[in-house]
């Protein structure tokens, strides 16, 4: 894997009274393996604002962990078969969130790693939806070969 990665980020969310559709995006960032953990980094500008929210992806086997630093700031921490907890800020006050992950898949082949995360999410100890996000990271510059 290259240090200079392109991230495609895609999540879901089947809320009770609501049908789920997709929410996708690539960005490109940087990435790096240290002590057993794979790190990526990467920037987003959220909707209205022009200040960028820097994040960082941090995982391994069974376990995923998001963080957010900007105009939103989060923790997230994604570990098969448990329920985390966190505090999710908003420039709209704040939100608490529960984790529910029933499982976390990763994939690595040599220029491209895929991660397929499940879980369920709880908003202010009310279940909110089933979701899942699938994140492909790709060496930038490597070119597919199709037939």
């Amino acid at each position: 894997m290259t240090k200079e990665v392109l991230i495609t980020i895609c999540g879901l969310q089947n809320a009770p009274d609501a049908d789920g559709e997709p929410i996708e995006m690539t960005t490109v960032g940087e990435y790096f393996y240290k002590n057993g953990k794979h790190y990526v980094l990467y920037e987003e500008v959220m909707e209205d604002e022009s200040k960028p929210t820097k994040n960082r992806i941090k995982f391994a086997p069974g376990m995923l962990e998001l963080t957010k630093n900007g105009v939103v700031n989060v923790h997230m921490l994604f570990e098969e078969h448990k329920k985390n907890m966190t505090h999710y800020y908003t420039p709209y006050g704040s939100l608490v969130m529960g984790i529910d992950t029933k499982k976390v898949l990763i994939g690595e082949e040599e220029n491209e790693i895929k991660i397929a995360v499940d879980y369920a999410l709880d908003l202010n100890q009310e279940f909110a939806a089933d979701c899942d996000i699938k994140i492909t990271i790709k060496s930038k510059g490597i070119k597919e070969f199709r037939l």
